[in-house]
């Protein structure tokens, strides 16, 4: 997911997807403190995706 396509995105959508990937985060800490993530880079990914969801969320905000 890139910065042009979340900037597309309505507020609501945005809030959708933050609490959507943080309950991915912490699916992906679950595994992984089990033993079953194999790519532990996925997690640096999805913590990123949460900082570019948050970072145009709160700019959308500071608009209206």
């Amino acid at each position: 997911m890139n910065t042009a396509e979340i900037r597309d995105l309505e507020v609501e959508e945005l809030e959708r997807r933050v609490a959507d990937t943080r309950r991915e985060l912490f699916n992906l800490r679950f595994q992984n403190a089990t033993g079953q993530l194999e790519n532990t880079g996925q997690l640096r990914e999805v913590r990123r995706n949460i900082a570019r969801l948050l970072t145009v969320l709160n700019q959308k905000k500071q608009e209206s």
